[in-house]
């Protein structure tokens, strides 16, 4: 599990209040007041179980007082402990004045018998349009509270208020600061309106709240997952998302606060979540899984519980259910629907029932489609659901012949009783007030009375499918006249008023309609497909967005305001690059093109370039944009230059090369170290660098200064000039094995090999942080991105990991990575999700978190087994004390010379000692990485090492997560064949020939050698030097020791005499 710089775990993180994660909430924190609760005695609770009973039976609302919420602050049955998404029962219980070995009050799966109508919600949802005497009720309580100590920050929040604090100090390296774009796939919510116009909709994984008209957002931090649905209750004050995922987590938020007050953790544990809904009281979720066989839950979230009231599985052939919603009211009933099949469902006492009814298109002889939303009617039994072909099906409750008892345990059966025709496909269905509403995907809004006769209509010719509607919480002022629009229709003589909503469609666009003026005004308009490219302008606040759906958009991150677009026909935008100069902006598309444009007005400067054969996936300009170079998906590079033509500049294609025989993975511009020309290099996963003389190429033709081989396994991912921090000058790369190597950029020697950060996934693109800092000008930072994290790295790299630092920013994939010209801000694009984050840089926390790892050796002693007290550092220092005797002689007469120091030549034999068995070219590597250390800067070759380097040395080079058994079972799946038994096995004979022909070739001897040495078969002659050896026997007895077929389990633990978990022993007993 991944930790942020501090040691928290992404779980941890993820239910912890925001205002403990940096970001701003109130002036005191928590963790310093915390709040008290009202004491309740058992008497005063029993008079008020008494008294809600009485009023139940009456019919009765229940008072807004201290038995449902302690401070008053608006949770319906809410134990404190939910207050900051804490699960503490026995703290609730002693809260409400119960005995914590008692039953709480609040628990029970449903009632005893259902009601024919039951009674308005118990211990009232707060909201922004309150009544005097709740609020004179919750000022009461405010004042006692406070008296008592600091008020619940829940129960003191009020719409807006996210809005209305000040900027604290940034806590974290990284902050999010910004999102651009949002999950079109799902609905986007207003949540206040007027003069406040404030939505909230899915970005990723984090939930924003957006202040449209104030230009300002709020964060919703907590899931580690992409976010796949989410629901708002009728007051807009509880949110509740969940996500798909390993971890999968359900949070409920309050809106305004922005405090999660309740997180469930293994809610669904294989799969996640697909559907979520919320009841009208507020009190009841049910939940959808998202696996192949689904299982439906209803949680009384109040409750600090991580079970379910109530669960069913349904029955695969039901089809993958993902839609869900509530009776508005019945919080015991519920329907959910997926694109074949509409289920209702009935809980209680009895558990979860649901009821399938059946619809084909023979039932009415008339095509159904696909479904979509299904809703209640509100004031019948009856519900709807809308289709794909057009049709609204009713269905209606068919009375069984059967006892009341039976009726109170059993879901009513329904019946499909009409099929409406709604002309379009319908895409949304819902009842707002005392209206039925429905989106089609021609971007039309229809309003039916309960007898589905036509209210009125709100369409726009440039609307597409709607996703999602949403309705202001206050109705408009009366209008001065009747809307007679062209976009809007009414079908009865009075005009139909009303209130305003937002409309979400599936194209990524958000709407705000105007009902009185039916005005559309459009909100946000983002991109509707993957977001693959981003690039900052190198001297103004300004970053380019680029996507799969051709739209570019540049925007002032500072003001975080839109400035210009451009959309391109055919083809999607896969990457860009503006030049150093910042007059230009290229951009690489999928179909091979190239567009040079210019940065401000994003108009063409010349005619499009087409000289790639498939999508170009990577571009850049020389650092005197003179050159502009391109690779392809093709593996191909391609270089354009800029030339004079009629006294103005313009640019012409150079010429391509195919360098690389798999894909690409970077194209690196840099200058000449004697002159100021442009050097050229890219980075292939066929481990080549390549270097390209740009001096000598000409048309149509690229010539190849140099091409290097820079790894022996590893996949070398990307590529980056390091910071001259020393006299002798770098290219850095980092590799899928979680390492760093600086490669001299003359020799291109590997220089030093360094552990790099290790948070689930190497690094796949990595950015020198711009830095201004003319105090410290040695002072350097690395942005990275890994496949889900963005992170920051101090330079030097020394394999110390206290001095990166990483967060989640696309948990489905990070596709580009981009650094503001003056280093304050790091953007994230997010492919898939079609989002763009921009992170605030703190590196005072960077720094701070590298101080608290400790300095010198202790983080390189923490990377090892046990610590510096541990087991395996007393190991060490004995095997190189030990080297130090054999490098002297282990019979030698003569009087030792203590040091603490071991020759270069020791080091292969005590990593060997210790666990990690480098190939020789990585001794080699090792040995030169020690023996030129100081020469650029001495002249001299070091030729001995003490045990500190020695630490670190080999935390650098040894495997970041060691040997796994996966990895074995791996190379016999590719090497190896089945025999009769059906067991990946290699035979005898072929490993012993691939070990001696593939790879690093070993001679017969040497192979030998190494197996009886490992079998403990070694045959040996007199004497004590530990490496007298005699080859004699020793074919032999490797013949007799190895059986003829060799399975992966038999390799690891009778060859390398590696232990194994115990179902791979019991695979190698029967064998």
């Amino acid at each position: 599990m991944e930790t942020s710089q501090d040691g928290q775990t992404a779980k941890e993180m993820a239910v912890l209040p925001k205002q403990l994660q940096g970001s701003p909430q109130t002036d005191q924190p928590r963790s310093q007041h915390p709040p008290k609760p009202l004491p309740l005695s058992k008497d005063h609770l029993a008079a008020a179980k008494e008294k809600e009973s009485a009023l139940e039976d009456a019919g009765a609302d229940a008072p807004l007082d201290a038995l449902w919420s302690p401070s008053g602050m608006g949770i319906p049955g809410t134990p404190p402990s939910t207050w900051a998404g804490r699960q503490d029962t026995a703290a609730s219980r002693t809260a409400l004045g119960e005995d914590t070995a008692g039953t709480s009050c609040l628990e029970g799966a449903g009632p005893p018998g259902l009601p024919p109508v039951l009674p308005e919600p118990k211990g009232g949802i707060s909201s922004p349009c309150s009544g005097h005497k709740e609020q004179e009720t919750q000022q009461g309580s405010r004042e006692d509270d406070q008296r008592d100590g600091s008020a619940s920050l829940v129960w003191a929040a009020t719409p807006g208020m996210l809005f209305q604090e000040d900027k604290q100090t940034r806590l974290h390296p990284l902050s999010l600061s910004w999102v651009l774009g949002y999950n079109s796939s799902l609905a986007v919510h207003s949540l206040m309106d007027g003069e406040d116009r404030v939505l909230l909709y899915v970005a990723s994984h984090t939930v924003v709240i957006h202040d449209i008209l104030g230009n300002r957002q709020y964060h919703l931090q907590g899931h580690t997952n992409v976010i796949s649905c989410l629901c708002v209750s009728e007051d807009r004050r509880w949110v509740a998302t969940a996500d798909q995922g390993p971890d999968a987590l359900i949070i409920v938020w309050d809106s305004f606060s922005g405090i999660p007050v309740r997180t469930i953790f293994g809610s669904h544990p294989v799969d996640g979540v697909s559907a979520i809904a919320i009841s009208q009281d507020a009190k009841y979720l049910a939940t959808i899984s998202a696996g192949t066989v689904q299982r439906v839950c209803v949680w009384k979230w109040t409750l600090p519980t991580e079970k379910p009231v109530c669960s069913t599985e349904l029955r695969p052939e039901f089809g993958y259910q993902d839609y869900v919603i509530f009776n508005p009211q019945n919080p015991y009933e519920f329907v959910s629907n997926g694109k074949t099949q509409v289920i209702f469902y009935l809980w209680g006492d009895a558990g979860l029932q649901y009821d399938a009814p059946l619809l084909s298109n023979q039932t009415f002889n008339s095509v159904v489609g696909c479904f979509s939303q299904s809703v209640f009617h509100f004031n019948n039994s009856q519900a709807l659901t809308g289709t794909s072909a057009g049709k609204l099906v009713v269905w209606d409750t068919v009375s069984p012949h059967s006892s009341s008892k039976e009726l109170q345990v059993k879901p009513h059966s329904r019946k499909a009783t009409k099929l409406v025709p709604m002309r379009d496909s319908l895409t949304v269905v819902m009842v707002f007030e005392s209206c039925i509403v429905t989106g089609d995907v021609k971007g039309r809004v229809k309003f039916f009375d309960g007898q589905l006769q036509l209210l009125a209509c709100y369409s726009h010719s440039k609307v597409g499918p709607i996703r999602s509607i949403s309705f202001s919480k206050t109705p408009p002022d009366p209008p001065g006249a009747s809307p007679a629009c062209s976009t809007s229709c009414t079908t009865s003589s009075q005009p139909f008023i009303a209130r305003n909503f937002i409309l979400s469609t599936s194209d990524a666009t958000v709407l705000h309609v105007a009902t009185d003026r039916t005005n559309f005004e459009k909100v946000m308009e983002e991109a509707k497909k993957a977001v693959n490219a981003v690039a900052c302008h190198p001297r103004r606040a300004l970053v380019a967005v680029g996507s799969h759906c051709g739209l570019l958009k540049v925007w002032d991150y500072q003001q975080t305001k839109y400035l210009v677009s451009r959309i391109f026909t055919g083809a999607g935008i896969q990457c860009l690059s503006y030049d150093p100069k910042g007059y230009f902006l290229a951009a690489g598309f999928t179909d091979g093109s190239v567009y040079i444009l210019d940065a401000i007005s994003l108009q063409s400067s010349c005619k499009e370039f087409r000289f790639s054969h498939g999508p170009v996936t990577h571009i850049s300009f020389s650092h005197d944009s003179e050159y502009l170079a391109t690779a392809d998906e093709k593996y191909a590079v391609t270089v354009y230059k800029r030339v004079l033509k009629n006294g103005s500049g313009c640019w012409e294609h150079l010429a391509g090369l195919h360098s690389h025989y798999k894909p690409i993975r970077s194209i690196l511009f840099g200058v000449q170290l004697d002159s100021n020309e442009p050097r050229l290099l890219s980075l292939g996963e066929d481990r080549q660098l390549v270097e390209y003389d740009l001096n000598s190429s000409s048309k149509d033709h690229l010539v190849v200064l140099h091409r290097d081989r820079v790894e022996q396994i590893a996949v070398p991912l990307c590529l980056a000039w390091y910071p001259q921090l020393s006299t002798e000058s770098f290219i850095l790369t980092a590799n899928n094995c979680y390492k760093m190597k600086l490669y001299n950029t003359t020799t291109k020697m590997c220089r030093k090999t360094l552990l790099g950060p290790t948070y689930g996934s190497p690094l796949e693109k990595i950015q020198i942080l711009p830095t201004t800092n003319a105090t410290d000008p040695q002072k350097c930072y690395l942005a990275y991105i890994t496949k889900d994290k963005v992170g920051l790295q101090i330079l030097p790299v020394d394999g110390n990991p206290h001095k990166s630092s990483a967060f989640i920013c696309h948990p489905d994939g990070v596709s580009d990575l981009a650094s503001s010209y003056d280093g304050h801000y790091i953007f994230t694009a997010g492919g898939k999700d079609c989002t763009v984050m921009k992170w605030e840089v703190n590196l005072n926390a960077l720094d701070a978190a590298a101080s608290l790892g400790g300095e010198d050796l202790m983080p390189f002693y923490n990377l090892l087994d046990g610590g510096r007290e541990g087991e395996f550092f007393r190991e060490l220092e004995d095997y190189f004390y030990y080297a130090q005797l054999r490098s002297h002689g282990i019979e030698t007469l003569e009087p030792r010379q203590v040091s603490t120091y071991i020759p270069l030549e020791e080091i292969p034999s005590v990593m060997r000692a210790m666990g990690f068995y480098p190939s020789e070219e990585k001794i080699e590597e090792m040995i030169n990485e020690v023996k030129f250390s100081k020469y650029v800067d001495t002249g001299e070759q070091v030729t001995k090492i003490n045990l500190g380097d020695f630490i670190k040395l080999y935390i650098n080079h040894r495997p970041a997560f060691g040997l796994s058994m996966k990895k074995i079972q791996r190379a016999f799946q590719v090497l190896g064949y089945d025999n009769e038994n059906g067991d990946k096995v290699i035979d005898r004979g072929d490993l012993l020939l691939l070990l001696q022909c593939r790879g690093e070739h070993m001679t017969e001897d040497e192979l030998a050698q190494c197996l009886t040495t490992l079998m403990g078969k070694r045959p040996r002659e007199g004497g004590s030097e530990p490496d007298a050896y005699d080859p004699s026997g020793a074919a032999a007895l490797t013949e007799e020791e190895i059986p003829a077929e060799i399975t992966a389990e038999i390799f690891t633990a009778d060859i390398l005499g590696l232990p194994i978990a115990e179902p791979e022993k019991k695979n190698r007993k029967k064998r």
